[in-house]
C-alpha cells in the first residue's frame, strides 16, 4: 500500500504541475503581466500551501519546532535541491530582469527571520508585520509588472490562448492535485521510512521539509522541460518569500512560535547563506549551469547529513 501511495503521489504531482503551469502562463498573457509576476504570485503562493497547512497544524498542536523547521528546511531545499535538479535538466541562463527586485525581497525576508529566531518566541505582533509586508510586496510587484510583458527569450516556447473558465480550471485543478499528490507521497514515504527503521527525527528533518516542497519540485521540473526559466526562478523566489513572510506570519498570528536555540545558531544561518549564494547568481546574472547545479545537489546531501548531527 505504501508503494501505491508513493506512485499515486508522483502521478498527482506530475499532472498537478502540468495543469498549474499551463494555466499560469495563459493567465500571464491574458492579464498582460510578465510570466515571472504570475509565477511569483500564483505558482509561488500556490505551491507553498502544503507548508502553510503543515506549519499551522504543527503550531496548534504545540510542535513549534516542526512549524519553524518546515519553513526553514523547505527554503533551503527549494534552492539547493529544486533549483539544482531543474538546472540539471535545463540550465538557467535567461530570466525577466525584474527578478532583481524580488531577489532583494527574498534576502530581506531571510535576514528578518534570522533576527527573529534570536528571540525566544515569534509573537503575534511580528506575525502581523510579516503578513503586512507580503501584501505590500504583492501590491508593489503588481503595479511594477502590469503592462510590462517582455518578449520570450526562447523561440521554442509557445503560449496557449485559453478561456477564463479553462484557465481557472487548470490553476485550481493543478493546485488541488498537487496537494493531494504531496500528501500521498509524504504518507507513503514516511511509512516506508519507518518500516526500514529510520528514526522519527530524520523523517521530520527530511520527509516533512522535502515533502512539502514537492509541488515546487514538480512545477520546477515541468518548467525546465518546457524551457521556462522565468517560471523556475519565480516559483522558488516567490515560494521562499511566501514561506517566511506569509506562512510563518499567519502561523505566528494564530499561535506564537516558540524558537529552539538551534534555529538561531545553525538552521537559519545556513538558510540565509544559501539564499545569499542563490541571490548572487541571479543578481550578477551568472546563471546556473549544470556544473553549478551539481554542486548545489551535493551541498544539499551534505546539509541533510549535517542536520542529523546537530
Amino acid at each position: 500500500m505504501d508503494y501505491i501511495l508513493v506512485a499515486g503521489g508522483l502521478v498527482g504531482l506530475y499532472f498537478g504541475a502540468e495543469w498549474l503551469l499551463r494555466g499560469a502562463i495563459a493567465l500571464a498573457q491574458k492579464l498582460a503581466l510578465p510570466t515571472l509576476i504570475v509565477s511569483l504570485v500564483i505558482v509561488g503562493f500556490g505551491t507553498s500551501m502544503p507548508e502553510l497547512l503543515v506549519s499551522v497544524r504543527a503550531a496548534l498542536s504545540g510542535s513549534s519546532d516542526i512549524a519553524l523547521g518546515n519553513v526553514v528546511g523547505s527554503n533551503t531545499a527549494n534552492i539547493l535541491l529544486i533549483i539544482g535538479a531543474c538546472a540539471m535538466i535545463f540550465p538557467i541562463t535567461h530570466w525577466d530582469k525584474s527578478v532583481k527586485r524580488d531577489t532583494y525581497v527574498m534576502i530581506a525576508a531571510a535576514v528578518v527571520l534570522l533576527g527573529l529566531v534570536q528571540l525566544p518566541e515569534i509573537g503575534r505582533l511580528a506575525g502581523i508585520a510579516m503578513v503586512a509586508g507580503i501584501f505590500a510586496y504583492l501590491a508593489y510587484a503588481y503595479m511594477q509588472g502590469k503592462g510590462s510583458v517582455e518578449a520570450t527569450e526562447d523561440a521554442d516556447v509557445k503560449h496557449e490562448t485559453l478561456s477564463g473558465a479553462m484557465m481557472a480550471g487548470l490553476i485550481l485543478g493543478g493546485l488541488v492535485t498537487l496537494f493531494i499528490g504531496a500528501e500521498l507521497l509524504v504518507r507513503g514515504a514516511t511509512s516506508l521510512a519507518r518500516d526500514f527503521g529510520v528514526s522519527e527525527a530524520v523523517i521530520g528533518l527530511t520527509v516533512v521539509a522535502v515533502g512539502t516542497s514537492l509541488p515546487e519540485l514538480a512545477t520546477g521540473i515541468m518548467s525546465a522541460l518546457r524551457k521556462h526559466s522565468d517560471i523556475m526562478i519565480g516559483n522558488i523566489v516567490g515560494s521562499n518569500i511566501f514561506n517566511i513572510l506569509f506562512i510563518l506570519g499567519i502561523t505566528a498570528v494564530i499561535q506564537p512560535i516558540t524558537v529552539d536555540p538551534r534555529f538561531g545558531s545553525f538552521d537559519v544561518p545556513v538558510m540565509v547563506a544559501v539564499t545569499i549564494g542563490f541571490a548572487v547568481l541571479l543578481l550578477a546574472h551568472l546563471g546556473i549551469r549544470r556544473l553549478t547545479a551539481a554542486a548545489m545537489l551535493v551541498a544539499y546531501v551534505g546539509y541533510t547529513f549535517a542536520l542529523v548531527q546537530v
